[in-house]
C-alpha cells in the first residue's frame, strides 16, 4: 500500500505514457507560439514524439515560444483534483526557485486547499533544477513510494540528494539566451558567427551559471566528459541526456558517455517550456553523481 502520491508540473519532461505508467500526478503548462502578428496557445502535454519535433520545427521556421508560469488557479484546481480523489499526502514537484517563484505559489495553494481538506499535505518540493534533473527526483520519488517509503523519509532523502545532480546544458545557438536575458545581443551575434557554444549548469541555488564557453559542441561534448570524472556516478548510474530536435547529437554525447564510463543514458528529448528558452538543436545531460554542484563548481 503506496503512503504517499507523488505530482509534478510539466517541466519535469517525463512523457505522458511515463507518467501514466507510474502513477504519477502531472499538471501541463501552457506556452504560446508567434508568428507574423498571429498567436497560438499550446498546452504542454504532447504524447507523441512528433509533437515534441513539429514544436523545434516552427520554432527554427521563425515562431517565437512564449512561457509562463503555473498560475495559483491551475494549482488549486490541480491539488483539489487530488484532495477530492482521496489524496491524504503528496511530493510535488515544480520549476526551480532559481528561475521562478512558483514554489511559493505552490505552498499557498497548498495551504489554501488544506482548510477545505484538512488531511490533504503538500510536501512542496523545490528541486533545484528543471527538465531532466527534475524529472529524476521526481521519478525516484515514485521509487521511493512503491518501496513503501513515507511522504516525509522521501523528501528529506530527495531534498538531501538534489544537489547531487549535476548538470552540462549546450544550447546550440545563444539567440535564446539572449532573449531570456542570460547573454547581450553583441555577445550572442559574436557567439553564433564563432560557433560558440556555452557550458551551462544549475548552481547550488538552482540557478543557470554559464562553465565557459566552447568553440562548437564537439569540444563542448568534451567538457561534459571532463566534468563527470570530476563528479563520478553514484551507485545509482543514473544519466539522462536530453535534446531539442538533435537526436544524432544527443545519441553521440550518449555514446560517448557509455564508452568511456560503462553507463548508457536514457536519451530524450526537452519539453517545449523549457525548450523555449534553450533553443533547437541543442544537448545536454544530467546524472546523479558522488559529490555536489559546490563540490563540483565552486557554487
Amino acid at each position: 500500500m503506496k503512503l504517499f502520491d507523488v505530482s509534478s508540473d510539466s517541466t519535469c519532461d517525463l512523457k505522458k505514457d511515463y507518467v501514466e505508467s507510474r502513477g504519477i500526478w502531472h499538471v501541463p503548462l501552457t506556452f504560446t507560439m508567434e508568428k507574423d502578428g498571429t498567436i497560438e496557445e499550446e498546452l504542454d502535454n504532447f504524447s507523441t514524439e512528433e509533437e515534441y519535433v513539429k514544436f523545434y520545427e516552427k520554432v527554427s521556421a521563425g515562431y517565437f515560444p512564449r512561457t509562463a508560469k503555473l498560475n495559483y488557479e491551475a494549482h488549486i484546481e490541480h491539488f483539489t483534483k487530488m484532495a477530492e480523489a482521496g489524496v491524504k499526502e503528496v511530493l510535488h514537484f515544480m520549476i526551480s526557485s532559481g528561475l521562478a517563484n512558483t514554489i511559493e505559489i505552490t505552498r499557498q495553494a497548498a495551504e489554501d486547499v488544506s482548510k477545505k481538506y484538512p488531511d490533504f499535505k503538500v510536501y512542496a518540493v523545490d528541486p533545484l533544477t528543471a527538465t531532466v534533473g527534475q524529472g529524476m527526483l521526481v521519478s525516484l520519488a515514485a521509487d521511493c513510494r512503491d518501496e513503501g517509503k513515507t511522504a516525509e523519509e522521501t523528501y528529506e532523502l530527495l531534498t538531501g540528494l538534489r544537489l547531487n545532480i549535476q548538470h552540462c546544458i549546450i544550447p546550440n545557438d545563444l539567440f535564446y539566451l539572449k532573449k531570456g536575458g542570460r547573454v547581450s545581443g553583441a555577445s550572442a551575434a559574436i557567439g553564433t558567427m564563432l560557433n560558440i557554444k556555452p557550458l551551462l549548469a544549475f548552481d547550488s541555488q538552482g540557478k543557470l551559471t554559464t562553465l565557459e564557453k566552447c568553440k562548437g559542441m564537439k569540444k563542448a561534448f568534451s567538457r561534459v566528459l571532463e566534468q563527470m570524472e570530476r563528479a563520478p556516478f553514484d551507485e545509482r548510474k543514473l544519466a539522462v541526456v536530453v535534446h531539442t530536435n538533435n537526436y544524432a547529437g544527443a545519441k553521440e554525447l550518449a555514446q560517448l558517455i557509455e564508452k568511456r564510463y560503462g553507463v548508457k543514458p536514457f536519451v530524450t528529448i526537452m519539453g517545449p517550456v523549457i525548450g523555449a528558452h534553450v533553443g533547437p538543436e541543442s544537448v545536454s545531460c544530467g546524472w546523479l553523481s558522488k559529490i555536489t554542484r559546490k563540490e563540483l563548481n565552486g557554487n
